[in-house]
């Protein structure tokens, strides 16, 4: 039923329709942003930009589509992100029980991204939901892994939320985000791999699939990692993609070293993922704490590296620069990637964990172009990934990129 809903999206919706899907429309909040900004020589150019025509731009890459307001990983959300410009478009790649390749964010969010637990798929759950009750908060745990292809795509997707307070499984489904909405949760369809890729060459974008971690012990019934990672590369080469317009990523060094071994062509941008925030010690301004130095990386082949957006700024004199982390990576010759820009909703907070190191900076919502600015032109970075692409793309309009 989904697969074929996909296909009429893709093959059979009118013409005016199929148009609009490749339209391209900042919409409001770009405009508000810069609004937000002291003023300045940042917020005079990005006004100087209000009237320009819209265009695609690779610097822009929707994060799991544009999940701010859409089901991320949805055809509805990668739809909305191409509409905003974004150039790039994400499918985070798990397996089903029968290997089939699909786009979730992790192997084991089923519970807060879809309506699992209300159907009788719940009764594959890794772990059964449990009510809140005292000082417990309500759990589960679903898994692809648990399900049949077939069965994955009977599920209906939603926000990724989950009251932690709930007594019942219909309870569990909220926990929306207050400045996230579910507006756009109606008729949201889930994607294979395949028909991401599909998608997105339908909308004119290029690629960046991400291997996740599997949630289970590896080999998974004969289904090594290995495996796992060609099959992804293979979908592209059965769709007639060139390896030029992929971006695979990982957050396993391994699976980058595989790719550059075994499909050079994909391997030359490779995408590795850098989560040295884990490490015990790390300190992004330390360049001895790191795991693996920038060169060690570059000297194994890797050619793309993509940390999120604290490990690559740093405060100085209250102003927003480059860390040690960018400078080392930028000597080593690696291309950067950034994530994820608006992950965090409005900055009266400080803006959590993607601000770790920019704290101390003024938290209004303009903050988000200040640091957009120091990533492209002061760290250099090739892209950013958005959970709003427009904000992205109008700044790569504006300036160029």
């Amino acid at each position: 039923m989904r697969l074929a809903a996909a296909c009429i999206l893709l093959t059979t919706t009118p013409a005016t329709i199929m148009a609009e899907t490749v339209a391209i429309d900042y919409g409001p909040r770009p405009a508000y942003l810069i609004d937000k900004l002291p003023e300045g020589d940042l917020k005079a150019k990005l006004q100087s930009c209000q009237g320009q025509t819209p265009a695609k731009s690779d610097f822009s890459i929707g994060h799991r589509g544009a999940p701010m307001m859409f089901p991320e990983h949805t055809v509805e959300s990668n739809v909305a992100a191409a509409r905003m410009g974004a150039g790039i478009l994400e499918c985070d790649v798990t397996f089903t029980k029968d290997h089939e390749l699909v786009c979730r964010h992790a192997q084991n969010d089923l519970h807060t991204t879809t309506n699992i637990l209300l159907t009788d798929l719940a009764s594959t759950c890794a772990t059964p939901f449990s009510p809140a009750s005292g000082d417990e908060e309500a759990t589960a745990e679903c898994r692809t892994s648990e399900l049949t292809l077939a069965e994955f795509q009977t599920l209906t997707p939603k926000m990724d939320s989950a009251n932690k307070a709930a007594t019942t499984a219909e309870e569990y489904q909220g926990g929306i985000a207050g400045w996230r909405t579910d507006l756009y949760t109606d008729g949201a369809q889930l994607m294979t791999h395949t028909e991401s890729i599909a998608l997105f060459k339908s909308l004119g974008a290029k690629f960046t699939p991400e291997l996740k971690s599997p949630s289970v012990d590896m080999p998974h019934n004969g289904f090594s990692q290995a495996d796992y990672a060609q099959k992804m590369v293979d979908e592209y080469k059965a769709a007639g993609v060139p390896a030029s317009d992929v971006w695979v990523q990982s957050f396993d060094l391994n699976d980058v070293l595989y790719w550059i071994e075994n499909e050079p062509e994909f391997g030359a941008q490779a995408v590795y993922l850098d989560d040295s925030y884990n490490v015990d010690g790390f300190d992004h301004n330390d360049p001895g704490t790191y795991p693996d130095s920038m060169t060690s990386l570059y000297e194994r082949g890797v050619r793309y590296i993509a940390p999120p957006m604290w490990m690559l700024v740093t405060m100085e004199d209250g102003q927003i620069v480059p860390s040690a982390y960018a400078d080392e990576a930028k000597a080593a010759g690696l291309n950067i990637i950034t994530w994820t820009l608006e992950r965090s909703g409005p900055l009266g907070n400080g803006g959590g964990w993607y601000f770790q190191s920019i704290s101390d900076a003024t938290t209004h919502d303009g903050v988000y172009y200040e640091l957009l600015d120091v990533l492209a032109q002061d760290v250099g970075v090739a892209g950013v990934f958005s959970d709003w692409p427009a904000t992205v793309t109008y700044y790569a309009n504006c300036m160029g990129l």
